[in-house]
């Protein structure tokens, strides 16, 4: 068995400062959401993938995909979100075992409400901090990064 490669203090540091930001982040935009409209990060997460799909229809596994859900979190996620009027679920036409989820007009109209203050959170936390060759910079490392965990996943 190969030893360790611990992180040094440095690393330490560093990895410290993405898990705060990306807790403080996520929790600010939750906040957000929650004072400003009816819908969760949950809701959220779920209607912008749907917004911008052809007809707001997109088959559940390929939402699944796309937020990086177990399936059974996005089911229990859909039931919610249909309770209240947001989606609504309906038999793929091209495979009896499919499921498609569909955003509503109500969902629709939920989306359109919240985006313009969650754009402005998202650029007030995350962009306006930064100068415009750092959003570049951070770009370039966040597909570095990506490519770097697409190889070891597929």
């Amino acid at each position: 068995m190969n030893e360790p490669r611990w992180l040094d203090e440095r690393e330490a540091a560093v990895w410290k400062k993405y898990r705060d930001l990306q807790r403080q982040l996520q929790s600010a935009l939750d906040r957000q959401l929650a004072r400003d409209s009816v819908l969760s990060g949950a809701d959220y997460a779920v209607l912008v993938p749907l917004s911008e799909s052809p007809g707001d229809v997109l088959r559940a596994r390929e939402l699944q995909v796309e937020l990086g859900w177990e399936r059974s979190r996005l089911s229990h996620q859909i039931s919610r979100m249909e309770k209240r009027g947001m989606v609504a679920r309906e038999p793929c036409e091209d495979d009896a075992r499919g499921l498609m989820v569909r955003m509503t007009a109500q969902g629709r109209a939920a989306i359109e409400a919240a985006a313009p203050q969650h754009a402005e959170t998202v650029r007030r936390y995350f962009f306006d901090p930064l100068a415009h060759d750092e959003v570049e910079t951070l770009g370039v490392l966040f597909d570095r990064l990506l490519a770097s965990l697409a190889r070891d996943t597929d």
